[in-house]
C-alpha cells in the first residue's frame, strides 16, 4: 500500500466512524423521547392540600362517631 493509499484508507475509515456514532446518536435520541419519564414529586402546596383533605376526612369520621354513641 502506497502512502496515498493509507490516507484515503484512513479518511474512508473516519468518515464510517463519524456517521456510525451520528446514527448510534440518532438512535439513542429517538429512544429517550419514547422511554416513561419519571414521575415528579408533589409540590408543596399539593401536599398541604392533601393534608388539609386528610384533617377533614378525620374530623367528619369523628363527628360522625361521636353522634352514634
Amino acid at each position: 500500500m502506497t502512502i496515498g493509499q493509507k490516507r484515503v484508507a484512513a479518511a474512508l475509515a473516519a468518515v464510517d466512524l463519524y456517521l456510525r456514532e451520528e446514527e448510534a446518536a440518532a438512535l439513542a435520541a429517538r429512544a429517550a423521547a419514547f422511554a416513561p419519564r419519571a414521575a415528579a414529586e408533589p409540590g408543596v402546596w399539593a401536599q398541604a392540600g392533601r393534608l388539609d383533605a386528610m384533617n377533614m376526612r378525620r374530623l367528619m369520621q369523628l363527628h360522625a362517631f361521636a353522634r352514634a354513641r
